[in-house]
């Protein structure tokens, strides 16, 4: 992820643009070349970052844009507060936000979808803003997506009644926090690999979605890999990746 020191100074009165794409000098390198190595671009994480920077590197990629440069997009500005959010609408306005899951998307309109298909689900409507976050990312690197909410394991019947949609996914992002259970649960009844997706919800023990993680990491069902607590990017973008050489549907 594009990064930038914390610190007082505005980088919208920064004076150390050196000329090439992309660059201020001291503050900020973003990495245009990231889609073609990688087969995804950058994205850019706002919450450790001031508003004058998130908004200088919005407003970058938005001369970047203007001048014809290729290939920047889609850029996902992930953990935006309202006030970053507006910032980067201000530079980009026509980007995708969705406030719940603290994400922006620019350009709005999502890759044509292809590979195979990356299903999120969650355990209670308290993890749907990380397993949003994890759904809009895997949509927006061009994976078809479907996201499943509320099939948390005290209620086992809700997670048996969507288990033939759940065999239908190239990959799946199982999002929990609490006792973190889920994704064993899941990864002991379907074929495909499973991203497990701890998160910070749960009372006292619970320790910010650190029981969950030790959960998943402990996990008897084979198939399984975990991200770090709350971190629906990044279980998003493995999960795209997952299912990107994955048939998609019909074929």
């Amino acid at each position: 992820m594009a990064e930038a020191p914390a610190g007082p100074r505005d980088p919208a009165a920064a004076d150390g643009k050196n000329g090439a794409d992309g660059k201020i000098d001291g503050f900020l390198h973003l990495d245009l070349d990231r889609a073609r190595r990688r087969g995804a671009p950058e994205a850019v994480l706002c919450d450790a970052k001031s508003i004058p920077q998130v908004a200088a590197i919005a407003a970058e990629y938005a001369r970047l844009d203007a001048e014809g440069h290729e290939g920047l997009g889609p850029v996902l500005f992930t953990r935006a507060d309202a006030a970053r959010a507006e910032a980067i609408l201000a530079a980009l306005p026509g980007a995708f936000h969705d406030a719940e899951a603290r994400l922006l998307a620019w350009p709005a309109a999502a890759p044509e979808p292809t590979g195979g298909l990356v299903i999120v689900a969650c355990a209670g409507t308290s993890d749907l803003p990380v397993a949003r976050e994890a759904e809009l990312t895997a949509r927006y690197l061009g994976r078809p997506t479907q996201l499943i909410a509320d099939i948390g394991i005290a209620g086992l019947h809700r997670l048996q009644s969507r288990l033939p949609e759940l065999r239908e996914a190239a990959c799946v992002v199982v999002a929990a926090g609490m006792d973190g259970a889920l994704p064993t649960v899941v990864a002991g009844q379907i074929g495909a690999p499973v991203v497990a997706l701890p998160t910070s919800v749960g009372y006292g023990v619970a320790c910010g979605g650190v029981t969950a993680a030790l959960t998943m990491l402990s996990a008897c069902a084979p198939g399984i890999g975990v991200v770090n607590i709350d971190n629906g990017y990044g279980a998003g973008h493995l999960a795209a990746q997952i299912a990107r050489w994955a048939p998609g549907a019909g074929e």
